[in-house]
């Protein structure tokens, strides 16, 4: 213990070169106990009204956390630099590694940007509509050590692409597969629909609370591998699960959480809008040997609504929305559907705090807060709340 507090303790205001240009790390004026007290402060204020608030969990090692990664190239000077894209100012901002991305995604940027420059490849300007190299995405794997890299261009075909592929995996030996994404949108750091594998299979996997998860570049999976353990171990003891109840995991994504609560449910239902994702959620679940599960490949509202409309009960809904939190035909359909526990995943504590007041309004009682810092040096924090019903036993 002694030791995490003087991890936590180490001063690192300045450490990073590029904090008042980059804007990303928001709280790098404040040492990481500093950090953790101040998101403790912002989510008693907004969830206490609920209920007694768990103390914040943090990391023992709030650097380098990131098991994505991405960059955006830049002309400048006649050169190819790589860097931070700010969405407010529509710029991207040199940087030579970040210190919340993965060190290795850090490096394997700096060679990419190397060899391009080498290589005369010129980064996509979109006021003059010329060059071709949009931007990187890295994604590794932390426990299996399985890394993508995506190649985001603005045309269909590089020029000396099988020799510039060849180049990258020569100085990046690590990199087990490399897709080619074609992206010709207005908004910089987007994927296209249009993706061609020209190394490895296309995906990764990893491993979290025991189980194998497949990632493709359009998948959402959490970017703090350490801490998604943490939290999705939380939201599981949560639920109690004893192995007799029908679970609904909402906004599945590529089935995380429903998989992980497999082994303690009789029945385990997902649902997401994300077509890609559901089809990486039933690829993990035949990976998994999970056979009480399914997945729908729809709104999650518009699922909930024609689960309550079959007349199906659940026992246990897991809810993990994103930062807009959730729709009123959601939480509509929840009430409707009477489940005796709801463990509700946020990412916005202010969103959560609305749907809270929705549904401790229509039948629900909070029994338990618990904040997980999941991006330290940031303002965003994760929190999990249990609901139970109020006539529930």
């Amino acid at each position: 213990m002694k030791a995490d507090k003087e991890k936590k303790k180490i001063p690192i205001e300045n450490q990073c070169p590029y904090h008042k240009k980059c804007g990303g790390c928001s709280l790098q004026n404040m040492d990481y106990e500093r950090q953790l007290k101040f998101k403790q402060s912002v989510v008693n204020r907004l969830l206490s009204d609920f209920g007694k608030v768990g103390k914040i969990i943090g990391m023992k090692t709030p650097c380098h956390y990131r098991n994505k990664a991405q960059a955006s190239f830049i002309n400048l000077h006649g050169k190819l630099f790589s860097g931070i894209y700010q969405s407010k100012t529509g710029k991207t901002i040199p940087v030579q590694g970040c210190m919340i991305q993965d060190e290795i995604s850090n490096r394997i940027i700096s060679e990419i940007t190397r060899l391009a420059s080498s290589f005369k490849i010129k980064a996509y300007n979109p006021e003059t509509k010329t060059g071709i190299l949009r931007h990187v995405l890295i994604r590794r794997g932390f426990a299996t050590n399985e890394i993508m890299t995506v190649i985001v261009l603005n045309e269909d075909k590089l020029k000396n692409e099988t020799s510039f592929i060849n180049a990258i995996l020569s100085h990046c030996p690590e990199i087990t597969t490399i897709v080619i994404n074609i992206s010709k949108s207005k908004r910089k750091l987007v994927l296209g629909n249009e993706s061609r594998t020209v190394y490895g299979s296309g995906t990764i996997t990893d491993i979290l609370c025991g189980k194998k998860f497949i990632i493709s570049p359009r998948s959402f999976y959490q970017v703090n591998p350490v801490q998604t353990q943490v939290l999705y171990e939380t939201a599981i003891s949560f639920a109690g699960l004893t192995g007799n109840e029908t679970v609904i995991d909402a906004y599945c994504g590529i089935g995380t959480i429903g998989i992980a609560a497999s082994s303690t449910a009789k029945r385990v239902i997902g649902a997401d809008s994300n077509t890609d994702a559901i089809a990486d959620a039933e690829k993990n679940a035949k990976l998994n040997n999970v056979e009480n599960i399914e997945f729908y490949p729809c709104d999650a509202g518009d699922f909930m609504e024609d689960f309550v409309h079959s007349g199906e009960k659940a026992d246990v809904l897991f809810m993990d929305p994103p930062r807009a939190g959730s729709d009123k035909k959601f939480l509509a359909s929840a009430i409707t559907l009477s489940p005796e526990r709801i463990v509700y995943i946020s990412c916005n504590p202010e969103t959560q705090r609305r749907d809270l007041f929705f549904l401790t309004k229509n039948g629900y009682k909070v029994k338990k807060i618990k904040p997980v810092d999941m991006f330290p040096f940031t303002a965003h924090v994760e929190t999990v709340v249990l609901l139970s019903k109020l006539n529930a036993k």
